[in-house]
């Protein structure tokens, strides 16, 4: 893409995602002016001073001022109030959009501040991400090959989708669409309970009373499956509280599952242990070379 396809894109919540978004809509020339809003003035600078942004808002309202589009890459607890805030300036031609990890929740917020949901909202997620946070760990290749999932409902405009699904073309991502509630269930089962198990497991050990010892002698795998505890504590409880009863129904699901396993060692059932771990090896190595 060589020429510009949006004139001003404005991105409030100038983090991970919203900085690697911008990097990478000016890797491809797609815009012509980037905006970062947020209330962190010296993150602002930082994003600014890095050349995330072309220049930067603490109002809200200033930064949403003349944008053709504006994504709202803020934690999911903070969304309602970012859409109360520029909701009255906003252009009807304005198309909105997000990067939130729950869609049930944002359409619903966006849905009463707006009374119902404007036809040129279209909720998105991006798949993509890592433990670290901040503009600063932001980088224009963390789309590439990487899933974004738009969940338009059906008054949305057509012609909004298409542009949003061309910005996340031009970041190197695959764009697909899905419902609200599949697409919460789903997220649920694959990003959002790893989180929580990730959490739950540090947090277990490091409450016993020889955690130091533990944490002693923890090895590769310990780093690996617990890297994503290092995630954005606040975000993850946005989500949490966001996607709740997908998220339960998941959590309880995996709760049967590790029960049964749990029977299985205490009862020595060797062949329950083992297909249990056949199938897990089998199913990560299929998604893995897939």
């Amino acid at each position: 893409m060589s020429t510009p396809v949006i004139n001003q894109l404005t991105i409030i919540g100038v983090g991970l995602i919203g900085g690697s978004l911008a990097r990478a809509l000016r890797r491809a020339n797609a815009v012509t002016t980037l905006v970062g809003a947020g209330r962190n003035a010296d993150q602002l600078a930082i994003a600014r001073k890095l050349g995330v942004v072309d220049r930067t808002e603490t109002d809200l309202a200033k930064a949403c001022a003349g944008a053709d589009v504006v994504v709202l890459a803020v934690p999911l607890g903070a969304m309602r109030a970012v859409l109360e805030q520029i909701a009255p300036t906003l252009s009807p031609d304005t198309i909105i959009t997000d990067v939130g990890s729950a869609k049930g929740s944002v359409v619903s917020d966006a849905g009463q501040i707006f009374n119902g949901l404007p036809a040129r909202f279209v909720p998105g997620h991006p798949i993509a991400g890592t433990e670290q946070s901040g503009v600063e760990a932001s980088f224009a290749e963390l789309f590439d090959q990487r899933r974004v999932i738009l969940t338009p409902e059906a008054a949305t405009d057509p012609a909004a989708v298409t542009t949003v699904c061309q910005l996340w073309e031009a970041c190197g991502a695959q764009v697909m669409t899905m419902a609200v509630a599949h697409h919460d269930a789903v997220l649920a089962a694959t990003s959002h309970l790893p989180h929580v198990l990730a959490y739950t497991l540090v947090d277990s050990l490091a409450r016993q009373d020889d955690s130091r010892e533990i944490f002693d002698y923890a090895a590769g795998g310990f780093r690996d499956f617990t890297r994503i505890a290092s995630s954005d504590p606040q975000m993850w409880h946005d989500i949490c509280a966001a996607n709740r009863e997908p998220l339960v129904a998941a959590l309880q699901h995996f709760i049967r599952d590790l029960e049964q396993l749990t029977r299985a060692i205490e009862q020595a059932d060797s062949d329950a242990i083992k297909q249990t771990f056949e199938r897990a090896k089998q199913a990560r190595d299929a998604f893995c070379n897939k």
